[in-house]
């Protein structure tokens, strides 16, 4: 099984926001990673045959989707970022209304339907109106509703945007269990949520794929580029406003421990230290911050990691 991107484009109003990309996927789960405006969305809505590319093709076992029509849609499940939902309808209801949707046999879906509601923890609410649901059931909801189907190819884009860390890490471990013998494409500028389920990392900038590979090979492509160092709680801030700055500690001595991204030591002192994923986001969108290197972008990681977005080693 495999699915080949091939010099994909797409263009709205001749700004490319997708631009000559090409990939061959294969079962198993690819961590898509890139900040707001890289092009995430738009290159899944072309893979699900939402968009049309204005380049390139995208193929299923060297067919063209767009020829495949029906029956490629057969084999794809897709939770979109803004997952819609009747909100007078149960879960069952809805379950039932999508597996009709997808032409499954009324008798054998309401054996899957309860299959599926038990295996996301929403078996107890199946009769419960989805509008009652926390933010965390409507999306366990949306991830049994991709997959009623029992798709060759599962699409999640930012499935777990808005979840608190508890609901988060069980809905990674539900796309890890259901993404055997399956082409999971998972989007996200999360990247806890791909740092340990996924088996390839692809980070998309500006429309391209600017680094690929296996997580641990990924993160090595900036292995010197990541520093810490102590400094006073006045350096640290003026880092913040000059540096890539990953993670500042503020010590109650009024000094503080601060972790860079940069090619150069910033400070006299700076020791090497490993890198993770989340310092390789933040090394490869240092510039898209603007002025001032990355003080934009560090302010976004210091309220990212307050809220949880963040869960990478410190």
């Amino acid at each position: 099984m495999e699915l080949s991107l091939e010099n994909l484009t797409k263009r709205f109003a001749e700004k490319p926001a997708v631009h000559d990309v090409s990939a061959t996927l294969r079962p198993g789960v690819y961590g898509l990673l890139g900040a707001n405006g890289a092009g995430k969305t738009t290159l899944m809505r072309m893979v699900c045959d939402v968009l049309k590319p204005s380049a390139g093709r995208i193929a299923f076992d060297g067919a063209d989707i767009a020829r495949m029509g029906d029956e490629y849609r057969a084999m794809l499940g897709y939770l979109p970022q803004d997952f819609g939902y009747y909100p007078d309808f149960t879960a069952m209801d809805f379950m039932l209304y999508m597996a009709a949707l997808k032409g499954l046999d009324r008798r054998a879906a309401k054996l899957r339907c309860a299959e599926l509601l038990e295996e996301v923890g929403l078996a107890a609410h199946a009769k419960a109106k989805v509008r009652t649901f926390s933010g965390g059931m409507k999306q366990r909801l949306g991830i049994a509703q991709a997959v009623i189907n029992d798709p060759a190819v599962l699409v999640l884009d930012e499935p777990t945007a808005g979840l608190d860390p508890k609901e988060r890490v069980r809905f990674r471990n539900l796309i890890s269990g259901f993404s055997q013998d399956k082409i999971v494409l998972l989007s996200t500028h999360i990247v806890s949520d791909v740092e340990y389920i996924a088996d390839d990392i692809l980070v998309m900038k500006a429309g391209r794929f600017v680094l690929r590979g296996r997580p641990d090979a990924v993160v090595s492509s900036v292995a010197g580029k990541v520093w810490e160092c102590r400094v006073s709680a006045r350096q640290a801030d003026e880092l913040s406003a000059s540096a890539c700055v990953c993670n500042v500690h503020y010590a109650s001595d009024g000094g503080a421990v601060v972790r860079v991204a940069a090619d150069e030591a910033p400070v006299a002192g700076a020791a090497s230290v490993e890198p993770t994923l989340e310092d390789l986001y933040l090394y490869t969108f240092r510039d898209d911050a603007g002025a001032g290197a990355a003080g934009a972008a560090a302010s976004e990681v210091r309220r990212d990691r307050k809220s949880g977005l963040f869960g990478g080693r410190r």
